[in-house]
């Protein structure tokens, strides 16, 4: 770290402690009541489903004692086994403290070992405070007849994305002699390997037969793909340590991917500590301290850990200066700047009068995203953020269910998701090349770091003909422009990408000479069981968008537009039922199709508020009835990404309690999992945390029951506006929008209408 970079640091310091002691009163028990701060017992712990700490940059998993090693991911860090697709590399374990009240040293008597039993954990709590994304567990640690009251305290730093703390408090109910222990552990690399990149589905249903693997979800939280959605390698291949100075450090290298450092700077209570000493065992290193404690006493070990990679922080030395630097600081100025930090996040927040349990999910879903994202980056997510799940690969879910949920309330993290798709534009027009076609071909699963293709073999159609993803990141990118109406961002930015994404649908259209229509054949639908079809009506509704967006750019910035973007957009086949009544999911479709596969068919797609599509209210109510009404709310609740195009379309069609009854059906469904209210793909499948699920249901809350829309004239009160049962008010506060912050709120009248107000900050 350079000179000017220790000094940036120190200043943010001390910014962040005057800030914090500024407003450090309104950080109080207020949060509690505030739906902030989810909480287990130990009768929740058989049905427990990890949580999230993170910074967007790092991402790590919770675990019930609140000391084991988590699964912790790096933004960008990938594996590359070459013939399997890139995956998230899995970084040392770096949180475990181990404690052993034991004198004896028994195996036994490790904390970290021990069955998570009644018998040896006592007046067990952990407590999730989405308010400052910190874990907090307690409880009474029994081990033969020495109990010692147990703390846990651990967050990975919003303020400065290399960090992570973990502190342990112990209180003995005995004197005598202790052991702690700090160790960072090389994970071994997962077994088996499958070539995900080179096999077909037969050849990859028989691999996993072969080592007898099932893809059957396991409870309480392995998802149901976990023999594919396996950790990428990292080599551990230098390491050290110096007992004298309390650090620990190592190097490393994903496979085929990045080199990483890891550094650790141990804080002890100096008085009570006899010996220290540096330990190596094959794979793990460690920090052990011999304490002498004394009955009643309250003894804090901390540990703080450093992280970086190549392209983003230094080497080992440099992570090692920074984790002394933290020590220096301590942690209780660290948890002030944490909570500081958090504290301007949470600035901007959905608010929910007359349901507290709506008000917890509220916060979860919107935590959940604040903590895989960053601001100011080239950084998308996945569907499950910085996770396993879905391989950490960037699908549509960025752009399409969590970009908009973050646009009006955090746009600069929100204008990272679209950064991402600038930054790999190069890729997607090279991609549009090798194909035959012009502009920019964006893949289905791209890789977080390059953009490169990374769908899987077996799946290798969804990436070819399963095209609207290029549509709806032309159409993430005109939001922004209309959300600021930032003509330079626009200019150097969005246009690149919006032009390239017109200039593949032109190319990818077929004009029929016969029918003197446009068509986009030999596509995978948005409802993927049906694929090589022709005129899916999602895909070329999407299509034409986004075409009409790059003609209305061109004309924004005053530069010339090829005419065939109108021209294809205004002559797209647009399949319409005989008698006119609804759209059809694709050409040649009977009506049956529009109810079997996903959420109705693509159909209720069409009412997603990002895309904001205009068509007459009897076709709109046509598409409500023929694709919406008839989905069996029982249905609805096993999926999450269900909700929004449901929630939306009935408030667009004037059926506002059934819009607010679907909101309401997502409080409590078995979509989300305790204690951390972890929301999941389905209500099965253990695929969490589904960011996509909640990016929809925030939208759902942000525009499908405000009926806000984002357009040209301003942020619209399109459609009108809905409560659910028993809400007294929802508030979207400290809306960004052109310049202006607002709060927008939704009330209840004396005679129970729903009523919008507008209020500037």
């Amino acid at each position: 770290m350079t000179r000017r970079g220790r000094l940036a640091l120190r200043s943010l310091h001390a910014a962040a402690l005057v800030g914090a002691a500024l407003v450090g009163a309104a950080i109080g028990p207020a949060r509690a009541a505030a739906g902030f701060r989810l909480t287990v017992t130990a009768g929740g712990l058989a049905d427990y489903f990890p949580g999230m700490l993170g910074n967007g940059y790092l991402g790590t998993l919770t675990a019930p004692r609140g000391t084991e090693a988590t699964q912790t991911y790096m933004v960008g860090l990938m594996d590359r086994t070459p013939g399997d697709m890139a995956r998230p590399a899995l970084l040392p374990g770096w949180n475990a403290i181990d404690f052993n009240p034991d004198p004896t040293q028994s195996p036994a008597g490790w904390l970290n070992r021990a069955p998570l039993s009644a018998a040896r954990f006592q007046h067990y709590r952990q407590t999730l405070d989405l308010h400052d994304a910190t874990l907090t567990t307690r409880y009474r640690y029994l081990e033969g007849a020495r109990r010692t009251a147990v703390t846990v305290v651990s967050f990975v730093s919003q303020t400065q994305p290399h960090l992570a703390v973990v502190r342990l408090r112990i209180t003995p109910q005995y004197s005598g002699r202790v052991t702690v222990s700090f160790p960072l552990t090389e994970w071994k690399a997962h077994a088996p390997r499958f070539a995900l990149g080179r096999l077909s589905g037969a050849q990859l249903e028989r691999a996993l037969a072969a080592d007898g693997l099932s893809l059957t979800p396991r409870a309480p939280a392995t998802p149901d793909r976990a023999a594919l959605w396996y950790p990428g390698h990292l080599a551990v291949l230098a390491s050290g340590g110096s007992a004298p100075t309390r650090t620990l450090w190592l190097t490393g290298r994903a496979r085929g991917g990045l080199p990483v450092a890891m550094a650790v700077a141990v804080a002890l209570p100096q008085t009570a500590v006899q010996s220290l000493t540096l330990r190596r065992s094959p794979g793990r290193l460690a920090i052990v301290a011999s304490v002498n404690v004394e009955r009643g006493r309250t003894y804090a070990f901390t540990k703080y850990v450093t992280m970086s990679r190549a392209g983003w922080g230094g080497a080992a030395a440099a992570d090692v200066r920074l984790a002394r630097l933290a020590r220096v600081d301590g942690f209780a100025a660290l948890r002030v700047q944490q909570r500081a930090a958090w504290r301007r996040l949470w600035r901007a927040d959905i608010r929910i009068a007359g349901d507290p349990k709506a008000q917890q999910v509220a916060h979860s879903a919107l935590y959940y995203l604040l903590v895989n994202t960053t601001p100011d980056t080239g950084w998308a997510v996945g569907p499950c953020g910085l996770t396993l799940c879905y391989a950490g690969h960037v699908f549509w879910d960025s752009d399409t269910w969590v970009y908009p949920a973050l646009l009006l309330l955090h746009p600069r993290r929100a204008r990272s998701l679209l950064a991402f798709r600038e930054r790999t534009l190069a890729s997607a027009e090279a991609r549009a090349r090798r194909h035959g076609y012009a502009g920019a071909m964006y893949p289905w699963e791209s890789d977080p770091f390059n953009g490169s293709d990374q769908t899987p073999y077996s799946a290798r159609a969804l990436s070819l003909t399963e095209i609207h993803v290029d549509a709806e990141i032309a159409i993430a990118q005109w939001q922004y422009y209309l959300a600021t109406l930032d003509r330079a961002w626009l200019r150097a930015h969005g246009w690149p990408v919006i032009r390239a994404a017109a200039q593949f649908f032109a190319s990818r259209a077929t004009y029929d000479a016969q029918t003197h229509r446009y068509g986009i054949l030999h596509v995978t639908s948005v409802s993927e069981s049906h694929g090589d079809i022709p005129n899916d009506t999602y895909t070329n509704l999407v299509a034409a968008k986004a075409l009409r967006i790059a003609a209305a750019a061109a004309g924004v910035l005053a530069v010339k537009a090829d005419p065939r973007w109108r021209r294809i957009a205004d002559a797209l086949q647009i399949p319409l039922a005989a008698d006119g009544r609804h759209h059809l999911p694709y050409q040649q479709s009977g009506a049956a199709a529009g109810s079997k596969a996903f959420g109705g068919g693509p159909l209720p797609l069409l009412f997603l508020p990002a895309l904001d599509l205009r068509m007459p209210p009897a076709l709109r109510r046509g598409d409500y009835d023929f694709a919406v009404r008839p989905i069996p709310s029982s249905r609805l609740a096993r999926t999450s990404m269900g909700i929004l195009p449901c929630v939306a379309a009935a408030d667009e069609v004037g059926r506002g309690a059934e819009a607010g009854r679907l909101v309401q059906l997502y409080l409590t469904g078995a979509t989300l999992k305790a204690p951390f209210n972890v929301r999941t793909e389905t209500s099965t499948n253990n695929v969490g945390p589904f960011l996509t699920g909640s990016g929809g249901y925030l939208q759902s809350l942000i525009f499908g029951l405000t009926g806000l829309r984002i357009r040209a004239a301003g942020l619209l009160e399109a459609y009108p506006a809905a409560l659910p049962h028993g809400w007294h008010s929802l508030t979207l506060r400290g809306v960004s929008f052109r310049g202006h912050r607002l709060d927008i709120t939704l009330h209840r009248a004396a005679n129970g209408s729903v009523r919008i107000r507008r209020s500037m900050q």
